[in-house]
Formats: C-alpha cells, structure tokens, sequence
C-alpha cells in the first residue's frame, strides 16, 4: 500500500479486538499501534508525548497515521517536529474533548492548517462529535472531509469491523500525489460529503 510506516492511533478507551483498527494493526504490513500509558483518564501531554516519540523512534523517515476520535485530536496537537514527519493521516470520528469533561485536557482543539495530506471521515449521527464541529475541524486542517450516514462512531459498536471503505479512503490518501481536495465524492450509497 505504502513504503511509509503506518502508525495506528486509537482514541479514549483504546480499540478492542474486533474493530478496524486492531484488525488494521494485525493485517496492514509494517503498521505499528500506538499504545498509551493510560486509556481511562488521558492526558494531553503524556498522549502526545507517546505519539511523539513513536513517530521520531521510527527508523523509517515517514509515517502515516490513522487515527480515531482521541487520536485524531492528539495528532492535531503534534510538535513541529513530529508532524514533519507525517507523510498522510486518515482521520475517522473526531472527538469533541468539550462534550466530556474527562477529555476536557485536549481543549481547545486547533485549529491550524495540518502540514501533509490528511482526510478527515465523521458520521451524521456520531455521539462524541457533531458533524458540524467534525466539518470545522476538516476545515481548519486542511483535511479532505468526508461524511458517512447514520455511522455512529465507526467504531464496534456501530456495526464497524474491518471496514473495507476505510481501506478505500486510506489506499485512495496514499495514492493520491496531489494535496488532498477540500471534499472527497464516492460512489459508496453510505457515503456523502459535506462541501466546504
């Protein structure tokens, strides 16, 4: 898919077993999970800090993320020097860290420009994020922002195993040489976007 290292970064809670990431983890060559020191009570800077490191530590000169909820919060939050080397991130369900007190830690969100390819994928009906504050976040990172119907979270819990359409948007972001498009249009019957 991709000679750059993938990195796998779960949100609040980590991601079990059956969902997409793990089964990412487990099946995509050379991807990497980023594990977090504490799950329950996350901290802005030990999250970042472990993201940090795992992102410089790699032999490889770039990465990709994917990220869910938290992680996509905690990779907006990234230092220069991390973020430089991110190649491509794929986004899916951002968190609102103002919607749960214990996430208060990662507000406010920013809201800079994200310095490589990166595509943001939220859903009508996600519970932790609104899918007006995922759009302003797309927005605001310059990320190719697309809008998947009545999906939850994207997660276990929403029907979300191995998801091959994730597959598809990550295949189509690593493929795709040009900076990523304000919005992304799929053939998909689930999926829609939201115009910028």
């Amino acid at each position: 898919m991709n000679t750059d290292r993938i990195l796998i970064v779960p949100g609040w809670r980590n991601s079990e077993p059956e969902h997409w990431q793990s089964l990412w983890a487990q099946r995509l060559p050379g991807a990497r999970r980023v594990e977090q020191g504490d799950w329950l009570f996350p901290r802005l800077q030990n999250w970042v800090g472990r993201l940090t490191d795992e992102i410089l530590s790699s032999r490889r000169e770039r990465v990709v993320v994917v990220a869910h909820s938290l992680g996509c919060i905690t990779t907006a939050h990234l230092p220069p020097e991390a973020a430089a080397r991110i190649s491509a991130a794929l986004l899916v369900a951002p968190a609102d860290p103002e919607r749960r007190a214990v996430l208060a830690d990662f507000a406010p969100v920013p809201y800079q420009r994200l310095p490589y390819r990166s595509m943001l994928v939220a859903s009508s009906n996600d519970p932790y994020c609104p899918v007006r504050l995922a759009g302003a976040y797309a927005r605001a990172w310059g990320s190719a922002f697309v809008r998947l119907e009545n999906a939850g979270h994207i997660n276990v819990a929403a029907g979300f195993g191995e998801w091959s359409q994730g597959l598809a948007l990550l295949q189509s972001l690593l493929s795709n040489a040009q900076p990523a498009p304000a919005t992304v249009r799929a053939a998909a019957p689930l999926l829609t976007t939201l115009e910028s």
